[in-house]
């Protein structure tokens, strides 16, 4: 095998590792897109004439909603394997309390992206609704007179979310490109990684495909796509689906060349994802929006 362009990534992936308690390049970069993605929602969101509090208030259920959801698809892959139990190497299902260990990693940004839409959607739907302010001026009057505030439609702030997100999301893979955690096959083409760092996941694994950093270049190029996208396709809710379907489409594809550690009929569960989203975000496109002229 003669790998001409292979890039050698001799970087630690831990940045702090102090007792149990580590700090990895994908933690730190992860932390660097979330903050971005909140930076640049809240920049456009008030250009356009959104409230501040409000816009941080649905970017925290997001986030809230992201965590939650993307330890729900990591613990249902590994529900038979991944978990630790005592000394045992063991699954979830049977060491449930593992379920809660986040300290230890495992996550799945799809569980993120979908949990980030529930969370800030359900933000949406629920903080003007009539009964909530009925429970809060019965439980929390104390913290003041329950109002009702400013908030978007669902699908306009998933819209204005959709660029920022992909960039954020971009921005979290280059730790995983760092820190070498998530294997793809051997490569027999003129470019491959090799990690050289003692303590890196991959050390001494032949050059494999950046099948990772293929996903940055991807979701940089969605960006892209929507950005041009944004003033020309409606109704709401139709750049945020133009992106849920792009991206699932591209992950598909490169999860071929990922190795996973469980699988189910032949695909992984990131590609099971991505066909469920497909199957709901193409026919909405292809039956619901349309091509405006910008004004």
């Amino acid at each position: 095998m003669n790998v001409l362009g292979t890039i050698s990534i001799p970087f630690d992936p831990y940045i702090i590792g102090l007792g149990p308690f580590l700090f990895s390049w994908h933690g730190f970069f992860t932390v660097v897109g979330v903050a971005v993605a909140v930076y640049l929602v809240h920049k456009f969101g008030t250009r356009q004439g959104l409230s501040s509090d409000a816009i941080l208030s649905i970017a925290m259920w997001c986030i809230i909603g992201g965590i939650v959801g993307a330890r729900i698809l990591h613990v249902v892959d590994f529900w038979n394997s991944g978990g630790v139990c005592g000394k045992a190497f063991t699954g979830y299902g049977d060491c449930p309390l593992t379920i809660f260990m986040v300290w230890k990693g495992g996550i799945a940004i799809l569980g993120a992206v979908l949990g980030g839409f529930a969370g800030g959607s359900g933000y949406i739907m629920v903080r003007n609704s009539d009964w909530f302010l009925a429970i809060w001026d019965k439980c929390f009057k104390f913290l003041g007179k329950p109002q009702t505030i400013q908030l978007p439609h669902i699908g306009s702030f998933a819209d204005l979310v959709a660029p920022c997100l992909l960039l954020g999301m971009a921005i979290g893979r280059i730790g995983d490109v760092i820190n070498g955690e998530h294997f793809a096959r051997f490569t027999t083409l003129p470019w491959g990684v090799v990690y050289t760092h003692p303590d890196s996941p991959a050390i001494n694994r032949p050059a494999s495909h950046p099948a990772v950093a293929y996903e940055l270049i991807f979701d940089l190029i969605i960006v892209v796509v929507l950005w041009f996208a944004k003033d020309k396709l409606r109704p709401d809710g139709m750049v945020f689906a133009l992106a849920l379907s792009l991206y699932a489409l591209g992950r598909f594809f490169i999860s071929f060349l990922r190795i996973e550690a469980n699988t189910y009929f032949g695909l992984n569960e990131a590609q099971i994802v991505c066909l469920a989203i497909l199957i709901v975000t193409v026919p909405l496109l292809v039956y619901k929006a349309s091509l405006v002229r910008r004004s």
